[in-house]
């Protein structure tokens, strides 16, 4: 993207590349984009124009630099200025109680009470427009997203019911597949998470159903019993939901309006893009140019006026999920603390504590400098719009960091929805860029070094002791640092006997131990370290072919490899 510019230049043009190649990583698990680049692409000059207005810009800051401590010790004397009085309570301010953002974001919703849902944000999956006239109520089908407050579905729903004074209603579907990907990690943090949302409905006279069974089998037939007059869901990219969604389509009675909101992205995927994205450098523009539209407040999911007469089934939560058929081997975790609360602090720590890491450190896997808020957004639990708001505005005085993170969080995070949602072959080789399906082909003979089998890899098996430290913290955590992950990945491409082959066991190991798992993010970080998606060819070397590269010493040179090892790898080992 960024050679056009530099093609006048040749010899500045081979220096910048090679800061380019050292300091730029595109993956949808971490991206490192660096000053320089930002700059670079802003400023759209030449090399040498670029160069010149570098130096005067730290040229500048270094004098500036000089300025401000000559004046901080001649004032050291003297009564504190005006400026520094006014800077008192920044600093009080830093030393904020815990529970701080709770109480901003309740404020904020009661505020923005009247705020107006945005159409845009929905598309009618039915031919019917209007609620059904004599019904006894509005359903949301809650799915992806399942919280109740920051949920444009819930939202939607809500002010449907009002217009109509009717009673709200909530369903969630459990439905566990027998696979080895449903495990306790899951369902727990899932389960524990519905059961805050049930509580918060039962204080909004919201009525919630846990309805066991697949969507398309228990939904129609509850909307029928309890006759009620439209039905709102939310969206996911993904196979299984879609299919979900044509199924309930196919068996809802055809007068009743069924309309799917999209509550998990800032900028709604269908309004973001109409087709399958190259690559985060085209799609970033038509998201940033849409971002003043969608990046905005939500108005408080309020106590609902409109009581049902029938009221809902009361919730066992332990006994549910004592009940459930799955792999209680892969075990819940203890950092991650499930619901909207708890997604609420851990964002509160990341502002107060790690985003001023996050720019400079968060590829450093012995770092504390990531959000960790992906298990969060992944089930729903957490808003990632609310994340954004709350960064930008709350997170001013961390700096560079604050675009850093929005840039991962918004654009590479969408792009990974974009993907799925135009590529149906989102989970396999057949589904990367001809030329990496070529390069893939081309070297598919090539000899490994080493050869491991699925088992051998999941028990962390392999002579490699950081990729072993890697899978364990993602067997023990249920989180990888996004940074190993790619690392991760990639080794699993060079010590199986087929592309295929790596792809399948890298996207069930995550799939299966990480919390994340089983999301957008998880298969295009798979696709991009293996297939070469959202990325560009490389020098060609054997197995990898055009795919780009990362090994054991790249790692040496980024952070503290044995810290790392001493801290995750298995002792038996």
């Amino acid at each position: 993207m960024l050679h056009c510019i530099w093609r006048s230049d040749l010899q500045t043009h081979t220096v910048l590349s090679r800061v380019v190649h050292n300091f730029h990583c595109s993956s949808p698990f971490h991206c490192a984009p660096r000053r320089l680049l930002r700059f670079v692409a802003y400023r759209n000059q030449r090399p040498s124009s670029v160069f010149s207005c570098l130096t005067k810009s730290f040229t500048s800051e270094i004098t500036m630099s000089a300025v401000k401590r000559k004046a901080t010790f001649a004032a050291a004397a003297e009564e504190p200025s005006a400026k520094q009085q006014k800077l008192a309570p920044m600093k009080e301010k830093k030393e904020r109680a815990g529970g701080w953002l709770q109480d901003l974001v309740t404020k904020q919703r009661t505020e923005m009470k009247e705020l107006k849902f945005n159409n845009k944000r929905l598309r009618f999956i039915s031919d019917t427009k209007k609620i059904k006239q004599g019904s006894e109520g509005v359903l949301y089908w809650m799915s992806r997203d399942q919280r109740v407050q920051d949920n444009w579905a819930l939202i939607h729903a809500q002010q449907l019911a009002m217009k109509e004074s009717l009673p709200l209603h909530i369903c969630v579907c459990l439905h566990v597949p027998k696979s080895e990907l449903s495990t306790l990690r899951h369902y727990s943090f899932m389960l524990k998470g519905l059961e805050e949302v049930a509580e918060e409905c039962k204080t909004l006279d919201i009525q919630f159903h846990l309805l066991h069974g697949s969507p398309g089998e228990v939904v129609p037939g509850f909307v029928s019993d309890c006759s009620l007059g439209a039905v709102v869901t939310d969206f996911s990219p993904l196979r299984e939901p879609l299919q979900w969604l044509e199924d309930v389509k196919k068996m809802l009675p055809k007068d009743i309006p069924f309309i799917q909101v999209d509550a998990h992205n800032i900028v709604t995927c269908w309004e973001a893009s109409p087709k399958l994205e190259y690559a985060a450098r085209t799609i970033r523009g038509k998201i940033n140019k849409l971002l003043p539209e969608f990046l905005t407040q939500f108005p408080l999911v309020e106590k609902h006026p409109y009581t049902a007469t029938r009221t809902t089934k009361q919730v066992d939560w332990d006994k549910t999920l004592a009940s459930l058929q799955v792999d209680k081997t892969v075990r819940e975790t203890e950092w991650a603390k499930p619901g909207t609360k708890a997604g609420l602090a851990m964002l509160e720590s990341f502002i107060d504590v790690r985003l001023k890491q996050f720019d400079t450190k968060r590829n450093d896997p012995n770092a504390a400098a990531l959000s960790q808020l992906s298990p969060w957004i992944r089930f729903g639990h957490l808003s990632a719009q609310r994340v954004a708001l709350q960064v930008q505005s709350s997170g001013k005085s961390a700096g560079q960091s604050v675009s850093s993170f929005i840039e991962e969080l918004v654009v590479r995070r969408e792009l990974t929805d974009n993907f799925c949602f135009y590529n149906k072959k989102y989970d396999s080789v057949e589904g990367a860029y001809e030329w990496a399906q070529k390069t893939l082909k081309d070297h598919g003979k090539d000899k490994r070094p080493y050869l491991y089998t699925c088992e051998q890899l999941e028990k962390a098996k392999t002579h490699d002791k950081l990729w072993n430290a890697a899978q364990y913290q993602m067997i023990t955590e249920g989180k990888m640092h996004g940074f190993l992950r790619m690392y991760w990945a990639k080794k699993i491409l060079e010590w199986t006997s087929s592309p295929k082959e790596a792809l399948s066991i890298a996207l069930y190991l995550n799939d299966r131990y990480e919390l994340d798992g089983q999301d957008p993010n998880g298969f295009v970080g798979c696709m991009w370290s293996i297939c070469g998606i959202h990325d560009q060819g490389w020098g060609e070397r054997p197995v990898f072919g055009k795919i780009r590269y990362m090994n054991y010493k790249g790692c040496l040179r980024k952070f503290d490899v044995a810290q790392f090892e001493r801290k995750y790898c298995p002792k038996n080992l």
